[in-house]
């Protein structure tokens, strides 16, 4: 019986992989920035946040062009990408939105529903890919928008910090229903989970 050389399973990553896992580590840099601001209230660790989920998205653009340069693909570097997707464009974006201080009970609903949206987006992405390629083996479109148009509310939450507005300050204020807290804000989570999941044909570049 042949025992697995150590660390094998690194061995058999492709170049493709390593800036796979690079936009994960800048998820969880992150994740670990918000929580450095709600225990330093230093507001540059939400601008590091957001600035890391940005560098995020060009190491997802690179693993793809990469992986279509050497043509070199693999099951595992599929499941790879979404995983890291989850974290970086799911997951982050969601705690940096409550580190802006989207924190009452129903911001949390929607924080969470989001979340489970994007999981769902790619959950379904990764079991049709084969059925929505062309004979090339290249995917035509994307059902519902992909996750990492979640950019564009890190983005927003970039502004709203540079311009202050945040914690109480949060644009659109709070209001209270049945005694717990929902910032209108946080809605935009909800639309841009609602549109991952949703039937709309998107042109895949």
């Amino acid at each position: 019986m042949n025992r697995p050389k150590p660390f094998s399973m690194i061995r058999e990553f492709h170049l493709a992989d390593w800036f796979t896992l690079a936009n994960a580590v800048c998820g969880v840099g992150a994740l670990f920035s918000v929580m450095s601001f709600l225990q330093t209230r230093g507001i540059f660790h939400i601008y590091f946040a957001c600035a890391l989920i940005s560098a995020a998205l060009v190491f997802d653009v690179l693993d793809g062009r990469i992986a279509r340069w050497r043509q070199r693909s693999s099951a595992m570097g599929r499941e790879l990408d979404s995983l890291s997707d989850v974290i970086s464009f799911g997951v982050a974006p969601a705690v940096i939105a409550y580190g802006c201080g989207m924190q009452g009970l129903y911001d949390r609903l929607v924080l969470g529903f989001f979340v489970a949206c994007g999981v769902s987006r790619l959950a379904r992405y990764n079991v049709t890919a084969e059925s929505l390629s062309d004979d090339a083996g290249k995917v035509k479109y994307f059902e519902g928008t992909p996750i990492p148009t979640s950019l564009v509310l890190v983005w927003l939450m970039a502004v709203a910090a540079w311009q202050g507005a945040i914690g109480e300050q949060l644009w659109f204020g709070f209001t209270k229903i049945a005694g717990f807290t929902l910032h209108p804000l946080v809605l935009l989570f909800a639309l841009s989970g609602s549109l991952m999941i949703s039937r709309i044909r998107i042109p895949k570049l």
